[in-house]
């Protein structure tokens, strides 16, 4: 469970990400990635959505992908940060394009069941309440709709994590919720028959300098409502040079994540699902 303070900042990541948006797709190669091998999980899934949310769209990797994979399909992109939607929407043919909606996930506003498909690519980490979110999700899906998802798990950038709390006692470095505590959160809100599972990468960079201007670059750099408000001192930021420096190993450094994947079904009431629709 988190602390408050190591909750994100919701205002804070907004305009963290707004300020992103320009140079999002230069560096988020990691995201772009992740963001594959999620679209490759619904080969895997017997469904013919008729609308789909993309939530947590960012500047729109996956709508292509989405657009040529379900090509009957409307499709609408959900994000918090305007200046991200402004470039989702230059995404797919002209003539084929997303609806792009500016809003919070925790407060959707959408209709009851509106969605077969939605499908988030790690965003649910940047929110605040995740039954609020999941509630929100089940309500706007339709019986039967499947949620597929990414978050990062709270081994993400674990050794810029120590190398900071062994330099001071503050909130530098964003958390994130453990697998088993969105798998709860699910259950709670009623989806049917949730799966869980975790994904470990590591990337490699020449010093922690880059690995933090990457982290800005993105949006990603630390957002917890505890967050110092104040310039770093140069002497704090030396320290944190030398206490990463003891993670290097054949000329880099590495940094951790840890990717939680995720989906569930709708229902309504007591209505039991079918366990047909994923192929063997």
């Amino acid at each position: 469970m988190q602390t408050a303070d190591r909750l994100p900042d919701k205002a804070a990541a907004r305009r963290s990400f707004e300020s992103a948006a320009r140079g999002y797709d230069q560096a988020a190669v990691l995201q772009q990635e992740i963001g594959q091998r999620l679209l490759q999980r619904l080969e895997l899934v017997k469904i013919r959505p008729e609308r789909v949310l993309d939530l947590g769209s960012g500047t729109g990797q996956c709508i292509p992908d989405l657009l040529a994979r379900y090509r009957k399909s409307e499709l609408v992109a959900l994000d918090i940060a305007l200046p991200m939607l402004q470039r989702a929407r230059r995404r797919g043919h002209w003539l084929r394009r997303p609806r792009c909606v500016c809003a919070d996930a925790e407060r959707l506003p959408f209709a009851d069941r509106q969605f077969d498909l939605v499908f988030s690519n790690l965003m649910l980490q940047w929110c605040v309440d995740l039954d609020a979110v999941f509630a929100e999700l089940h309500r706007v899906l339709r019986p039967g709709g499947l949620l597929l998802f990414t978050s990062f798990g709270p081994d993400t950038l674990r050794e810029l994590r120590a190398s900071w709390e062994r330099v001071d006692s503050r909130s530098h470095v964003n958390t994130f919720p453990d697998m088993h505590d969105v798998g709860d959160a699910l259950l709670r809100a009623r989806f049917s028959d949730p799966v869980m599972d975790v994904e470990r990468l590591t990337v490699t960079y020449p010093d922690v300098w880059q690995l933090m201007r990457e982290l800005k670059q993105i949006g990603a750099h630390n957002v917890t409502q505890g967050r110092p408000r104040g310039l770093t001192g140069k002497a704090q930021m030396q320290r944190l040079v030398e206490q990463y420096e003891q993670y290097r190993q054949e000329g880099v450094l590495p940094a951790s994540y840890e990717i939680v994947h995720g989906h569930g079904w709708a229902q309504s009431g007591e209505q039991n699902l079918p366990l047909d629709r994923l192929t063997r």
